[in-house]
């Protein structure tokens, strides 16, 4: 079944650019629409801070969550380098 979409197309956007990096979403509920995890789940990973992250349902600056969003992803040490 696919997920529900996020309210604010600005966060979609970045939770489907995170879903195309491999991320796996899970949507909840409450303050956290939802959580967005690595795909590579390496152990060596900044001691699991940005495994695991959370998308917001209502973010004081939607912009600049997106941009967390995405930023999160593109800073991931686990994945594989494109230059190898």
């Amino acid at each position: 079944m696919p997920r529900k979409k996020h309210p604010k197309s600005e966060i979609e956007t970045a939770i489907r650019y995170a879903e195309s990096k491999g991320w796996h979403i899970e949507v909840s509920g409450g303050h956290a629409w939802g959580k967005m995890y690595c795909p590579y789940n390496d152990s060596e990973c900044r001691c699991g801070e940005f495994c695991i992250s959370s998308i917001w349902s209502t973010p004081r600056n939607v912009i600049n969550h997106a941009r967390q969003i995405r930023r999160v992803v593109d800073n991931c040490t686990a994945e594989p380098s494109d230059t190898d």
